[in-house]
C-alpha cells in the first residue's frame, strides 16, 4: 500500500478502467499520412539532440550520432520518432531558436531522408516548427499545448500538421515547485478539452489533434498517480491519448529507491496504460517496451 511520501491517496488513485472504456479514437491524420490504431499502442521514439535532457542529455547532440539512434529506434519498432532540440526537464534552461534550428535540422532533414517513420518535433517555437515542417516532420509536439507561441497554431493550421496539445501547470523552470490541483484529473480534463476546442475553432481539424496529460509537468507523485490510474477517461474528448511517462523520477519516488531500473518501471506502467487503451506512447525504450507490449497482448492483456 502506497503512503504517497506522507500524502494523503488522493481521492480514485487505485481506481482502473471501468470494463467497457469510452470509444476511443482509431486514427490521427498526420501531414501527409494516416495512422491507424489497434488494440496495442503505437511507440514513439524519443530522440533529444539536447545537451541536459533527464535521461539521455547529451548522447547525442552529435548529428551522426543522433541519425544513427534514430535510425536505431526505427529499427527496433518506433511508429513515429520524436525529435528535439530543448530540454524540458524541471529547471532546464530555455535556448533560442537558432540554437534549437541548429541542433535538429541536420537530424531531421537526414532522418526525413533515410526512414519512412514519420517525424515529430519537440518543439514550442513557430519558426522551428515552421522549418521541421518544410523539411519533412508530420507533427508538432508543444508541451505548451500551442499557446507559448502566438504563432504556433497558424504554422499548425496552415501547415496541415498534426499536433500535440499537452498540459503544463506552470514553466519547465517553475512547475516542480510547488504543484497544487483540487482535483488533477478533472483540472486536466478541462484544460484538455478547452485546448481542443480552441483549436477547431482556430481552423485545425480534430482529427490532427493528439492529447496528452503531460505526467512530470508541474505534477507530484500522487498526481502522476491519480492521471495515470484515470488516463482512460480522456478518450471521452474524442482525440488520441499520448503519454509520456517513460524513465520520468515518479518511478523510483513510487518505489522509494533511487537506483531502481527506470527501464522496467516504464514497462509496467506501459502495461498499465495499453490496458486503458492509450493510443500513443512516448518512450526512451523501444525494444523493450514493444517486446513486453506483444507478451501482453499475446497472452490476453488487452481486450
Amino acid at each position: 500500500m502506497v503512503d504517497y511520501q506522507g500524502m494523503s491517496p488522493p481521492p480514485g488513485s487505485r481506481s482502473v478502467a471501468p470494463s467497457r472504456t469510452p470509444a476511443r479514437a482509431d486514427r490521427w491524420q498526420l501531414r501527409t499520412r494516416v495512422v491507424t490504431f489497434g488494440r496495442r499502442p503505437l511507440l514513439m521514439g524519443i530522440l533529444n539532440v539536447t545537451p541536459d535532457s533527464f535521461s539521455d542529455g547529451g548522447l547525442y547532440l552529435d548529428p551522426g550520432a543522433a541519425v544513427a539512434h534514430g535510425l536505431r529506434l526505427a529499427a527496433e519498432g518506433a511508429d513515429i520518432l520524436d525529435l528535439g532540440g530543448e530540454s524540458t526537464r524541471p529547471y532546464s534552461s530555455p535556448v533560442d531558436a537558432v540554437e534549437e534550428l541548429r541542433r535538429v535540422m541536420p537530424v531531421l532533414t537526414e532522418l526525413v531522408r533515410r526512414t519512412p517513420v514519420p517525424i515529430s518535433i519537440d518543439t514550442s517555437k513557430a519558426i522551428v516548427a515552421r522549418e521541421a515542417l518544410a523539411a519533412g516532420a508530420e507533427i508538432i509536439n508543444d508541451v505548451t499545448a500551442l499557446t507559448g507561441d502566438p504563432k504556433m497554431v497558424e504554422v499548425a493550421r496552415d501547415g496541415r500538421a498534426a499536433v500535440c496539445a499537452m498540459h503544463m501547470q506552470g514553466t519547465p523552470q517553475t512547475m516542480q515547485d510547488s504543484p497544487t490541483y483540487h482535483d488533477v484529473v478533472e483540472e486536466v480534463y478541462c484544460f484538455l478539452r478547452q485546448r481542443r476546442d480552441a483549436l477547431v475553432a482556430a481552423g485545425i481539424d480534430q482529427a490532427r489533434i493528439a492529447l496528452d496529460p503531460g505526467i512530470g509537468f508541474g505534477k507530484n507523485l500522487a498526481h502522476n498517480l491519480s492521471l495515470l490510474s484515470h488516463v482512460w477517461r480522456l478518450h471521452e474528448l474524442g482525440c488520441p491519448v499520448l503519454v509520456g511517462h517513460s524513465r520520468k523520477r515518479f518511478i523510483r519516488q513510487l518505489l522509494r529507491d533511487d537506483r531502481a531500473d527506470l527501464i522496467a518501471g516504464s514497462v509496467g506502467v506501459a502495461l498499465s496504460l495499453a490496458r486503458q487503451g492509450v493510443q500513443i506512447l512516448r518512450v526512451h525504450d523501444v525494444a523493450q517496451v514493444r517486446q513486453a507490449l506483444l507478451l501482453f497482448e499475446a497472452t490476453g492483456g488487452l481486450h
